[in-house]
């Protein structure tokens, strides 16, 4: 059975009530389009919605051919129970969900997929969008007034926007490998510009933009154009969309621009599930710790897991973790969700991830250690050196390794991290980039599978020196919060104090192998070559993926291409804080 009208039309296909193209007036005048998938049977049931940019007609196999044929190889219970014709990146699969009484609607975002207007990201526009498509979802017949939100990456980002609005309809939120605040999570690792969103706009959103019409893909399941039914030039393409890479370029402190896109934390009450990934350095990590620590919900959970950053989002383990705080809280089922512990981590060793439960983030049982660096042998140790001195380095080069001695047992790490560094530069600005790293008794280094590359270190953290201001109020010793507000130039050859954060990490290290710390004057490099690349990124993955900072406009040579030199005084020794977690005594 199909009902049409112009773009707009019901079927019932694969056990759903399918509307396409369902028309959603903004305040505007301006109507964004939504496909819905509802149960056959009449009824109101709970909606989970998402609005993004990466077209709802989009095949995740035809979209990104490469993540999708690693996933459903690695774990093929994602791709079983489903026809997969209605698979979509990043968002749930309607064929797993519609079937136990939900509501899925898919919302492309505006100048996106088949919703035409202006493209300007994570504004302040696309949040009153958002919020207008979530009161519209709770107001439909089909709707039993309880929305959700669902998604990973950007479907879970912009969930932290629209929940500071308090939608009166919004009742849950899933926010999978997210991030939060726009400048620290994303564009500016602390201070330096994150190249990824200039590299994204071009490979992810401009080729599904509103009005590539012909020249783009037509949906599988209904053989429409992706990109709207109207086909523009490239000029008319460009002047409907903000120039995002400039944009965040001409924002290099954290001001209004970066302030009106993320979360505002005392506004968060809804219950929400955030779940964030160990490999996700660089975007999908820092902001799902940070809202489970400081969002004003009463109702919070927090899940960490490992792999690719979409791969949990689709297989059974995530589901019945989501499907169960749904349920929950749009179903009013007693399920017991609400005695769920508040935290769920699946803790890494080097080849395989334990299951644990927990009461609170950072651990309770948390145990800060020290190491401290050494300028005599550059050891990294739990006792501070006797010895005083200085160690220079390119300050864009590779920088310096402190190591420690092989353990003598098993040491977990879990949790955030920081530094404290003592340096000075040889001109008015430098930039540290610190990689925490674990090494084989014969010294080759463990890598991980990363939220995207394959060869991900421990833990990363940056920061400009310029931007060593400490917000007295929010920095805690485990996390520095630095107020990127005014920059602070160097004096060359004097030396200041940095407290660097380092994003969050969990490991299981084997006794015999050794912990490592590499203070460096620019991205971490797994390899100069790997030859391993994705569908939806420009870059060859050498350790970082996509999340690279190698913008010379942020980074001019004469600026910052002098020497950095650490300084190691009797006093003031430079040193690595660790959350160790003790033997015996992890839930």
């Amino acid at each position: 059975m199909t009902h049409r009208t112009d773009s707009t039309y019901s079927e019932v296909r694969a056990g759903m009530a399918i509307d396409w193209d369902v028309p959603i007036q903004m305040d505007d005048g301006l109507i964004l389009r939504a496909d819905v998938f509802r149960p056959i049977a009449p009824g109101q049931y709970p909606v989970l919605l998402s609005y993004g940019p990466y077209a709802k007609g989009l095949a995740f196999q035809e979209g990104y051919p490469s993540a999708w044929q690693k996933m459903v190889s690695d774990h093929p219970d994602v791709p079983h129970g489903s026809s997969n014709l209605f698979q979509n990146w990043e968002v749930v699969d309607p064929e797993k969900w519609v079937p136990d009484g939900y509501v899925c609607v898919r919302v492309d975002s505006r100048g996106c997929g088949r919703s035409p207007g202006y493209v300007d990201h994570f504004s302040p526009r696309e949040t009153d969008d958002y919020v207008a498509c979530i009161e519209w979802a709770g107001q439909q017949g089909w709707s039993n007034g309880k929305v959700g939100l669902s998604g990973v990456s950007y479907f879970g980002i912009n969930q932290w926007q629209v929940a500071s609005r308090q939608p009166k309809h919004l009742s849950a939120m899933c926010i999978w490998e997210g991030a939060a605040d726009w400048y620290r999570d994303m564009t500016h690792h602390g201070g330096i510009l994150s190249t990824f969103w200039d590299h994204w706009y071009d490979m992810q959103v401009k080729t599904v933009q509103y009005g590539v019409g012909e020249r783009g893909p037509k949906s599988p399941a209904t053989g429409a154009w992706v990109c709207g039914d109207v086909t523009l030039s490239d000029s008319e393409l460009a002047a409907n969309r903000c120039q995002f890479g400039q944009d965040i370029l001409s924002h290099p402190e954290d001001d209004a621009y970066h302030r009106e896109r993320s979360a505002q934390w005392d506004k968060i009450t809804v219950p929400f599930l955030s779940a964030g990934n160990w490999g996700g350095q660089g975007l999908h990590l820092r902001g799902n710790s940070e809202s489970f620590m400081r969002a004003a919900s009463k109702h919070k959970w927090l899940e960490m897991h490992g792999l690719e950053h979409w791969t949990h989002f689709y297989t059974d383990y995530g589901i019945q973790i989501q499907k169960r705080f749904f349920a929950h809280f749009l179903k009013g089922e007693a399920n017991g969700w609400d005695q769920e512990p508040p935290v769920r981590l699946q803790v890494r060793h080097p080849h395989r991830f334990e299951e644990r439960t927990d009461s609170s983030w950072p651990l309770p049982q948390t145990q800060w250690t020290k190491m401290y660096l050494s300028a005599h042998d550059q050891s990294l140790s739990e006792q501070p050196s006797a010895t005083q001195g200085r160690l220079s380095f390119q300050a864009m080069g590779d920088g310096l390794s402190f190591v420690s001695a092989p353990l003598s047992h098993d040491m977990e790490l879990t949790g955030p991290l920081a530094a404290q560094l003592k340096m000075s530069s040889s001109t008015a600005d430098a930039d540290v980039f610190l990689v925490l790293r674990v090494l084989t008794p014969d010294l080759r280094e463990v890598t991980f599978a990363g939220a995207i590359d394959p060869h991900t270190p421990v833990a990363q953290g940056w920061l400009r020196a310029s931007h060593r201001a400490l917000d007295a109020e929010l920095t805690r010793p485990y996390r520095p919060y630095h107020t990127h507000t005014q920059a602070q130039p160097l004096t060359p050859g004097q030396a200041v104090t940095l407290d660097v954060e380092l994003w969050p990490t969990s490991i299981v290290i084997p006794a015999g192998h050794r912990l490592a710390l590499s203070v460096r004057g620019r991205d971490y490099i797994y390899a100069e070559k790997t030859g391993l690349k994705l569908s939806n990124f420009k870059n060859e993955l050498l350790g970082c993926g996509p999340f690279l900072h190698n913008d010379p406009r942020d980074r001019p040579h004469g600026l910052f291409g002098g020497e950095t030199t650490l300084h190691f005084d009797a006093d003031e020794q430079p040193y690595l804080l660790l959350p160790v977690i003790p033997r015996g005594r992890s839930q």
